[in-house]
């Protein structure tokens, strides 16, 4: 099945992408059938052979979403927004751990605004 998707190229901290026609098994840098275009997220510059697109979705080639995000944005296809599931970051369960007391402590350390009695009633009291 081919697939049309993004492979990254560019130096680190500065990612460009190219859109590219794949077999959908071949990894997102290798080997490519066609190269249909070119995108910057800096910029948001998007560099597109919209016929070639559109030929090769006729003829049977599925996008990814972030592909088919870009296409529905820049007019090329039609249709809705896919959702894009950014994956969770890994976080050290020790360092999960210490947030979290951190949080207890400043819970803690705070007053709470029941325990505080505004001014005026404090003075009432006294003179009383």
């Amino acid at each position: 099945m081919l697939t049309i998707r993004f492979a990254r190229v560019g130096k680190r901290n500065k990612a460009q992408f190219r859109i590219m026609l794949q077999e959908h098994t071949i990894a997102p840098g290798g080997r490519h059938i066609e190269v249909l275009g070119s995108y910057n997220p800096h910029s948001k510059e998007a560099v597109l052979k919209a016929d070639r697109i559109k030929y090769w979705i006729s003829k049977g080639a599925q996008m990814s979403n972030t592909a088919c995000n870009l296409f529905i944005r820049q007019g090329i296809v039609e249709g809705t927004k896919r959702r894009v599931k950014v994956p969770a970051k890994k976080v050290d369960p020790a360092v999960a751990e210490a947030e979290a007391k951190k949080e207890v402590v400043t819970e803690v350390a705070a007053p709470k605004a029941e325990e505080v009695a505004p001014a005026e009633e404090v003075k009432a009291e006294e003179t009383e």
